[in-house]
């Protein structure tokens, strides 16, 4: 089992022995495709879950530094909280497996916090709009979490 992401096509795709298990709409990152440090682009290559975060937490809850903060997403949060970066209901935290491309230095996805994780409801996928992280809509965020283990690979693809 691994899973490909079509930074062009706004999409996630979970594959197991060559077939399509299952397909989401994602969001990746407004600033583009890239690897650099404090870019807020979404990273190329081959990556890993090096952990999941927020099992048995409920629909919306809100993460911050990969801790619940007690919060349940909302319309008036986020009225309160106009600016916040919201990640709901659960982290999937990537780590690049490709030295010098997005491991080490200041091309290192796990330094960078980039996650697979949930979004509000009202966010719109299917086109780039993230700060470099993959959002999904909590339902297909909660059903990935699921399925995949930690360790599961993780394409990200140019197309």
């Amino acid at each position: 089992m691994h899973i490909v992401i079509k930074l062009h096509a706004q999409q996630l795709d979970l594959i197991e022995n060559n077939c399509l298990l299952k397909r989401y709409t994602i969001s990746t990152g407004s600033n583009g495709i890239g690897e650099e440090n404090n870019s807020g682009k979404t990273p190329r290559g081959l990556h890993c879950i090096r952990a999941k975060i927020g099992a048995h937490q409920a629909v919306n809850t809100v993460f911050k530094g990969r801790r619940p903060t007690g919060e349940i997403y909302s319309p008036h949060l986020s009225l309160q909280y106009p600016d916040r970066d919201w990640i709901l209901s659960r982290i999937l935290w990537l780590s690049g497996l490709e030295s010098q491309k997005n491991r080490s230095g200041n091309v290192d996805t796990m330094r960078r916090y980039i996650y697979i994780h949930g979004t509000p409801d009202s966010v719109t996928l299917g086109i780039p709009g993230s700060k470099g992280c993959v959002r999904m809509r909590n339902a297909d965020i909660i059903e990935l979490f699921d399925l995949v283990p930690v360790g599961i690979t993780v394409h990200m693809l140019e197309i």
